[in-house]
Formats: structure tokens, C-alpha cells, sequence
């Protein structure tokens, strides 16, 4: 706060000082203005080049600016077409009347289970399920498609591609 009101002493005190060296410096200033009427010679040639250019302007409005047409230089026998910009499709209506359904789904992946007395050794010896599968799955469809129909934990998928184009698990 303090510093606020020395500030506001010091402008206070400023233009008075200012007022009495100003009354003394008068007439030196009206000798000053007198020559500087005498000034205006270059506006008129700033004001001369003003008129120039905008009469130059006016005529390359009128007459059109000529310029020289560059042919660019061709390095290559083929002419690629210049990309341009590709807006993505905004269609009016769908294309399809209803969405389609998923038709792989778990039953799908997993036929039926394998009942031959090999698959049933299997099971009773090394505690392995065998299946006929689709053959279009992987093994990570097969393993999320049993495990998810008859709820157990499937440590480890085999697969055989069969002659008769079934796979088995």
C-alpha cells in the first residue's frame, strides 16, 4: 500500500514540474515549427508512389497479370494419377435390409462328440475328451466353444485334420 501512494505523489508532483520548464521552452518550439511546414516535399513524393502502384494495380486488374507458363519436366515414361481426396461413403438407405446373424457360434464350432473305442480308451486312460469339429476353427475357438457348453477347463487342444475334412480334437 505504501508504495501506492509515493507512486501516486510522484505523477502528482510530475506535471507541475513538467508545466514550468514547458512555459520556458515555448518559444524555442514556435521557431522549430515554422521550418516544419516546409516538410511536406516528401509526402508528396510517398504520395506520388502511392498513385503509382495503385495505377499499376488498376491495370493488372483490367489486363491481367502475364505471367510465363512453367511445363514441369516429366522423369518418367508413366503417368501416375494425383491422389485426391477421399471422402468416406454417406449412403442414402442400407444395402441390407437386416444385419446378418453370426452363424459360427459354439455349436457350430463343436459337431458332436467321437464315440469309437479308441476315443474311449482315451477317455478312460489319459482323461481326454474327443470331438468332431468344424474344420474351419482354430484352436483357440475350440477351447472357448467347450468350455463354454459343457463348463470345464480345457488344459490343452490336439487337432487331426481327417481325410473326410473334419477335424477332431
Amino acid at each position: 500500500m505504501a508504495p501506492k501512494t509515493n507512486d501516486a505523489a510522484a505523477k502528482k508532483a510530475a506535471p507541475a514540474k513538467k508545466a514550468a520548464p514547458a512555459k520556458k521552452a515555448a518559444p524555442a518550439k514556435k521557431a522549430e515549427a515554422a521550418p516544419a511546414k516546409k516538410a511536406p516535399t516528401p509526402k508528396k513524393g510517398a504520395a506520388a508512389s502511392k498513385v503509382t502502384k495503385a495505377k499499376k494495380a488498376a491495370k493488372a486488374a483490367r489486363e491481367g497479370v502475364k505471367q510465363v507458363k512453367h511445363r514441369k519436366i516429366r522423369t518418367r515414361a508413366h503417368f501416375y494419377r494425383p491422389k485426391t481426396l477421399r471422402l468416406a461413403r454417406k449412403p442414402k438407405y442400407p444395402r441390407s435390409s437386416v444385419p446378418r446373424a453370426v452363424t459360427f457360434d459354439d455349436f457350430t464350432i463343436v459337431k458332436h462328440p467321437h464315440t469309437t473305442e479308441t476315443a474311449m480308451k482315451k477317455i478312460e486312460d489319459e482323461n481326454t475328451l474327443v470331438f468332431i469339429v468344424d474344420s474351419r476353427s482354430n484352436k483357440t475357438q475350440i477351447k472357448r466353444a467347450v468350455e463354454r457348453l459343457y463348463t470345464v477347463k480345457v488344459a490343452k487342444v490336439n487337432t487331426l485334420v481327417r481325410p473326410m475334412a473334419e477335424a477332431s480334437l
